[in-house]
């Protein structure tokens, strides 16, 4: 085999286990916080969201191969942060007319998420 292939089969394999082990942490913690905390708005997702998007800050700032970031930032913390999980969630409650919850969804995930993000990035530009 050529090399070309080998690094393309090691970068998919990459890929299937760090994104497997994303999603499998992300349905871990979202269930976890959801049990602990039983209300309307979506805890666990906004939980995941918040520490993926501090992980993925952290790793851009660290100073990472391409191929690296992009398995660790793609591979993992995409299949661990959902946005379709959150969009979906805060259409539902729209629908469920609990539009203050619906709007308070959209702003703290978005604050909290660029805050986190840039907190990620910070403490890793300062390691």
């Amino acid at each position: 085999m050529t090399a070309s292939i080998v690094t393309t089969a090691l970068v998919w394999s990459g890929v299937v286990i760090l994104g497997g082990l994303g999603s499998v942490l992300r349905f871990t913690v979202d269930r976890a916080v959801g049990r602990r905390i039983a209300r309307s708005f979506p805890f666990g997702t906004l939980t995941v969201n918040v520490s993926g998007a501090a992980l993925l800050g952290f790793l851009g700032g660290l100073a990472l191969s391409k191929g690296a970031a992009l398995l660790a930032g793609t591979s993992f913390v995409g299949a661990y942060t959902t946005f379709s999980t959150w969009m979906l969630e805060t259409q539902r409650l729209g629908e469920e007319r609990q539009v203050r919850v619906a709007v308070a969804n959209l702003i703290v995930s978005v604050m909290l998420g660029v805050a986190a993000a840039l907190l990620g990035q910070q403490i890793a530009e300062h390691l």
